[in-house]
């Protein structure tokens, strides 16, 4: 029995979940970091376009439903549990040869898990990467929310790879 599952997730996207598991560990990390050692709202300038800002974010993306009544944390708890549930089946059932979009899941996955960790144990999401142009800050976020993002461009990659492998595949078996 042990033997089938590990087969199954050497021959499944599965094999790639202990990337979801670097990003929560550092993600975890590093926000543990910031609690120790920042005060709310303290910032640090490391570069002229990067700051360390502690901040919690009650909401989603960009702080969206921040200052709804508290129901926001177990809605976007429950959406990303839900996701995360979705996104371990699919990976599941994948094939060996799928490489960029089940590690583009795995991040989404490990950044999904990462938040929902925050939500649950504080309540809110600790974030503190601070980037800036001039006076224009974008949101503060976190490695979670990075992993994230990176799991999404390897997603349109995917897109792309896939229709210019697509596209070989259907060429290769109309000259045969």
């Amino acid at each position: 029995m042990l033997n089938g599952l590990l087969s199954r997730i050497g021959s499944s996207g599965l094999r790639f979940l202990w990337i979801s598991l670097v990003v929560i560990g550092v993600d975890q990390w590093s926000k543990l970091l910031v609690l120790k050692e920042m005060a709310l709202s303290e910032s640090y300038q490391l570069l002229p376009f990067f700051n360390l800002t502690y901040v919690r974010n009650y909401g989603a993306a960009f702080s969206f439903l921040h200052d709804a009544d508290g129901w926001q944390r177990w809605f976007f708890t429950l959406i990303a549990v839900g996701i995360s549930g979705v996104i371990v089946w699919w990976l599941s059932q994948t094939k060996r040869d799928q490489r960029i979009l089940p590690i583009a899941f795995t991040f989404v996955l490990g950044g999904a898990l990462g938040n929902v960790y925050d939500r649950i144990v504080y309540g809110y999401v600790v974030d503190f990467l601070d980037v800036y142009v001039g006076s224009y800050h974008w949101p503060v976020f976190n490695i979670a929310d990075s992993a994230i993002f990176v799991g999404a461009m390897l997603i349109i990659l995917d897109m792309f790879v896939d229709k210019k492998d697509t596209a070989e595949n259907n060429e290769k078996s109309t000259h045969e």
